[in-house]
């Protein structure tokens, strides 16, 4: 018996190496994977625009409603020129989003643990977890450059985790290919 994955487990090897890769260079330059990040969402942003506009003029030979695309589609453009722009400004407004996320979900988390505590031992993780939260979002918040940094190193940790575990992986599959045909049905059809 066969699977596929098995029998492309050099597929896993090589996406892993390319993760590893990816992951030694965001930690190495944290500053160009940001830079990298916002110019991608500039492209998304733009080719979001460029297709709301063109469902726009589709919207107007057909006699419906346009408005909503075009607006959607003016502020799709406009958000990919200043990503271009003022790279830094759109890293810091990620980051204040992060923050703000942070810090909300940090408060309910506090407020879950205070009225889970009459009811629940061990609540003091959910309020400690809250508390973490809230101390990151405020810390973004006071840095927020360094902030985006950190989120850097966070992906590049990510995807030096990520490709160790495909690489492991890809070699266990060969390992286990290799067991599957080479044992005894197959040296009894060789015959």
């Amino acid at each position: 018996m066969s699977i596929a994955l098995a029998t492309n487990w050099w597929s896993l090897v090589v996406r892993g190496v390319a993760a590893l890769l990816f992951g030694v260079l965001t930690i190495m330059w944290p500053g160009i994977t940001l830079t990298a990040l916002v110019f991608l969402f500039a492209a998304y942003a733009l080719i979001d625009g460029i297709v709301n506009i063109a469902g726009m003029v589709k919207a107007i030979h057909r006699h419906d409603r346009w408005g909503v695309l075009l607006l959607e589609g003016i502020v799709g453009v406009a958000a990919a020129a200043v990503a271009v722009a003022w790279p830094a400004i759109t890293a810091v407004a990620l980051v204040y989003l992060i923050a703000a996320w942070a810090i909300v979900t940090g408060g309910f988390e506090v407020a879950a643990a205070v009225r889970l505590r009459k009811h629940v031992s061990g609540e003091w993780l959910l309020a400690l977890s809250g508390i973490a939260s809230l101390v990151f979002g405020i810390l973004l918040m006071i840095a927020p450059l360094t902030g985006a940094l950190v989120i850097a190193l966070w992906i590049g940790a990510y995807a030096l985790i990520f490709g160790a575990l495909l690489v492991v992986l890809g070699f266990r599959l060969q390992r286990w290919g290799k067991a599957h045909t080479s044992g005894p049905s197959m040296a009894a059809s060789a015959h």
